[in-house]
């Protein structure tokens, strides 16, 4: 009898809308299925299983899409395809979909043909199959009972990169060499000594998470490199920019052209890391699953092999430690520029304050000529006024009659002088303080 597809959930674990009577959080469902949101296989020796990832970023309609198409070429009845977990099943195997954040998981069991040690039936992935995205990771998977004869088959992997080990309290044995077959798949052997189909499939379910992560943690290592070179490049723009700061050097060129510099290798840096801070830190996160899955197996070392934790973090320790070191480079450069365009943004501050004291100091010295001109052209303004004064005052004795035979108008004339030049230098000395600033009219008075 064929054992069933998933472990089964326990019933009652879909939140209701009530609880014992009671209106549930509008969150509640959610949070009580998370538990059961990935689910494993109930796997029984011997057993095949073929898992590809496949990069969709994150778009259900490429998942749709192929689902949809296997349900047609295996005429199995459509169901609800944009569900996190879609199952596919008929007579000799089965098919499972994972939907994640930026990829999605198919995973095909089927029952190993004792003869040829294929699995039974027609394989999902062939017949004109089209892909929801590019594949990122592929694993072929196979379970067979720990026996004298299957332990043989460890002899078929890389021992340069052998990984062998005890799991399960001594129940299975976990088998590769994360080598790529011809077809683009790392080989994993399960050596099942006495494992519950449950423990079985749990078992299965971590080696093949390991594999598809520890791949998906490594994408971020081709473009560290690349960044590498970028930082080498504008931590050598910088150094130069600011020793001309520091010797002088670059007072021969505007402080504006050094500023547009800087402002442009600050914003070229918080661009590229704007792009890749997604994929640090998913990597970052990959990698932390890896290291969990990698401790829960609790190998126990098989005389003359190779754990499979202590190979992936020889391997991909490093890397990883690469990825960080950039980022770290990236976040020191972010705050050296930001050092630098706050001094040299000082040392403009200081010239913009430095040429407005030389801009008043200008201003106050025009200020001072122009009331030197204003006090000479005042003092003529003066002379000619009284001038035309006086003549109008001679002009009004010489037409009063009598005044001839009384005193001669021009004595009369001479004596009025010096009293309309004083009225008229002390009504323009008014004038002028009436228009001025009245806390210096008040000290003047």
């Amino acid at each position: 009898m064929k054992p069933p597809l998933l472990c089964d959930t326990p019933p009652g674990t879909t939140a209701l809308a009530a609880v014992y009577g009671m209106p549930a959080h509008a969150d509640r469902a959610l949070a009580v299925d998370e538990v059961h949101a990935g689910p494993h296989l109930l796997i029984q020796a011997p057993r095949g299983l073929l898992q590809l990832a496949f990069m969709t970023e994150g778009d259900p309609a490429k998942d749709q899409a192929a689902l949809t198409e296997l349900s047609r070429r295996f005429g199995i009845a459509e169901t609800d395809n944009l569900s996190r977990l879609h199952g596919l099943a008929w007579e000799e195997g089965d098919l499972h979909c994972e939907k994640h954040t930026e990829f999605s998981t198919y995973l095909w069991s089927a029952v190993l043909d004792p003869e040829t040690g294929a699995p039974c039936g027609e394989n999902p992935f062939k017949r004109g199959f089209v892909p929801p995205g590019p594949v990122m990771s592929g694993i072929r998977l196979n379970v067979l009972p720990w026996t004298e004869t299957t332990e043989q088959e460890v002899d078929r992997f890389d021992p340069v990169s052998l990984c062998y080990s005890v799991v399960e309290n001594g129940t299975a044995a976990i088998v590769t060499d994360f080598r790529q077959d011809a077809n683009g798949l790392t080989n994993i052997l399960v050596l099942d000594r006495g494992l519950t189909q449950a423990r079985a499939g749990a078992l299965v379910q971590r080696l093949l998470e390991i594999e598809t992560y520890r791949t998906l943690a490594l994408l971020a290592l081709p473009m560290t490199r690349s960044m590498a070179v970028d930082l080498r490049r504008m931590e050598s723009q910088l150094a130069v920019i600011t020793d001309e700061m520091r010797t002088g050097k670059g007072a021969r060129r505007d402080n504006d052209v050094l500023l547009g510099e800087l402002t442009s290798l600050a914003a070229e840096l918080e661009a590229g890391v704007a792009a890749n801070l997604y994929r640090f830190g998913a990597s970052r996160a990959y990698y932390e699953i890896v290291e969990e899955r990698l401790h829960a197996l609790a190998e126990e070392s098989v005389a003359g092999y190779c754990t499979w934790r202590d190979f992936l973090n020889r391997r991909i320790a490093p890397a990883m430690r690469t990825c960080q070191s950039v980022k770290e480079r990236q976040a020191k450069l972010s705050d050296k520029l930001t050092r630098a365009i706050a001094l040299l943004r000082s040392w403009i501050d200081v010239e913009l304050e430095r040429q407005n004291r030389d801009l008043l100091e200008s201003m106050n010295n025009r200020a001072k000529l122009q009331l030197r001109l204003q006090q000479t052209v005042e003092g003529l303004s003066v002379a000619a006024i009284s001038y035309y004064v006086v003549s109008l005052l001679a002009y009004l004795l010489k037409g009063i009659p009598g005044v001839h035979d009384k005193v001669a108008p021009e004595l009369v004339v001479a004596g009025l002088v010096p009293v309309v030049v004083l009225a008229i230098w002390w009504t323009v000395r008014r004038i002028r303080h009436a228009h001025g600033d009245p806390a210096g009219e008040d000290k003047a008075s």
